[in-house]
Parts: structure tokens; C-alpha cells; sequence
């Protein structure tokens, strides 16, 4: 299995025989470098979007038409997509399980907004937030979406039994390191963590160090961008 990390919230990760795109915001993304766009999109069979506020949804249309892969998100933003009928879209709920390839992806719950913001004309409603669990090659991956602490993530983790996190926790939009490492240790048996949604903007945070801190014994990988994660 590979993750790569595409900046903020955008990872491809490559498991069983897909080839997955989380939050691909790639155009305007201040830490993503343009000149690897293709790299980066190279055989992609999947876009996964967790809700669709602009820093993870606003590149989603473009590259679903481009790459003639369909976008798997929730109901109400896959509808939105889908109007026009050049974007192929999976819509699905919370609870619902898909097959990507040898994958399976569960949505689960996330606590956070999710308006369309990146439009004129005003905000948009756009169902609810969400995250994945992402089953394959032996492994379970929580990609938390944006969120703070909620008590769904006790039953979430005893269920799924994710062994990889993928935690948003930057602060300010969703939970900071310190409150992520709380969640890791009370709601999870993580073996490696990965964190995300920070030094995107100064307002963001800049390090993983109270996340590293707070979970001894799990190993967190501070990613960088375009450079493969194996596992």
C-alpha cells in the first residue's frame, strides 16, 4: 500500500488495485507544486471527497470530467456534481459500503460543516460531512474528514478496527494535534498516524509535535508532499 500526501487534506492512496484521490485540491493549493499535477493524477481510478467546502472540493468536477473516473461522496454533493452530466458520481450515505476495485469503502461520521462556499451566488447546502474507512491489503485506513472529537468515534473505532489514521488536526476548522492525540488514545488502536489539514495556512498548525507527544508507542508519520508512504 501506498499514501501520498498531496497537501491539506488531499492524499492518493494506492491499495489492493485502486488507485484512490482523497480531497484533491491540487489548483491554488499554496503547498502543492503545480509542476507535479500529472504525477500526481497518473493513473488514478477513484476520487473520494469527504463534503464539499472549496480547499477539498474545488478541483472535484474538473478532475472527475478530466480523468473520466467517478467521484464517490455523499448523496446530496453527488447529485450536485452530476448535473450536468459530465462528472460520473457515486452517491452514497453514511453506513453505506462500496467496492473500489478490491477496496471497500465504508462512510462513517464527521463533525463538521459543508456547505458549497467555492461558487458565486452564495453558499450552497451540501448534505453533511463525512469520513472513510478504507479496507484493503490486510489493512483498515480511517481518513477522519474534518472533525473534532465526537463520541462516535468510540463504536467507529471498535467496529472498523482501523489500524492507519488519517486525522485532520491543524486546529481551528477541526481538532488540533493535542485533541486528535486524545481521540487516537481514548477511541482507537492506531499503529500509524498520519496527520493532515495543517501547514497549509499560517492559521493552521505548522508541526505534528504535540500529536507525536501525546501518542507514544504509535508511529506518526509527519508526511511530505509527493513523497510515498509504504506500508
Amino acid at each position: 500500500m501506498k499514501i501520498i500526501w498531496l497537501g491539506h487534506s488531499g492524499f492518493r492512496i494506492e491499495i489492493e488495485d485502486a488507485v484512490l484521490l482523497i480531497d484533491p485540491w491540487l489548483t491554488g493549493n499554496p503547498v502543492f507544486p503545480a509542476d507535479r499535477r500529472a504525477e500526481a493524477l497518473a493513473g488514478a481510478t477513484h476520487i473520494l471527497l469527504t463534503h464539499a467546502h472549496g480547499d477539498h472540493a474545488a478541483d472535484t468536477a474538473t478532475l472527475g470530467a478530466e480523468l473520466g473516473i467517478p467521484v464517490a461522496c455523499i448523496h446530496e454533493v453527488s447529485e450536485w456534481l452530476n448535473a450536468d452530466g459530465k462528472v460520473q458520481t457515486i452517491g452514497f450515505g453514511k453506513g453505506g459500503t462500496i467496492r473500489l476495485g478490491g477496496a471497500a469503502v465504508t462512510m462513517v461520521n464527521a463533525t463538521h460543516s459543508a456547505s458549497i462556499d467555492f461558487k458565486t451566488g452564495g453558499l450552497q447546502p451540501a448534505g453533511s460531512a463525512a469520513g472513510f474507512m478504507i479496507a484493503g491489503e490486510g489493512h483498515t485506513i480511517y481518513v477522519s474528514g474534518d472533525t473534532d472529537i465526537m463520541a462516535d468515534m468510540d463504536w467507529m473505532g471498535d467496529y472498523h478496527k482501523p489500524d492507519i489514521g488519517i486525522l485532520s488536526c491543524g486546529g481551528h476548522y477541526t481538532m488540533d494535534m493535542a485533541r486528535a492525540a486524545y481521540a487516537a488514545r481514548r477511541y482507537f488502536n492506531f499503529t500509524t498516524v498520519i496527520p493532515c489539514h495543517y501547514k497549509t495556512f499560517p492559521i493552521l498548525a505548522q508541526d505534528a509535535a504535540p500529536l507525536i507527544e501525546g501518542l507514544p508507542g504509535v508511529q506518526v508519520i509527519e508526511p511530505q508532499v509527493m513523497t510515498p508512504i509504504i506500508l
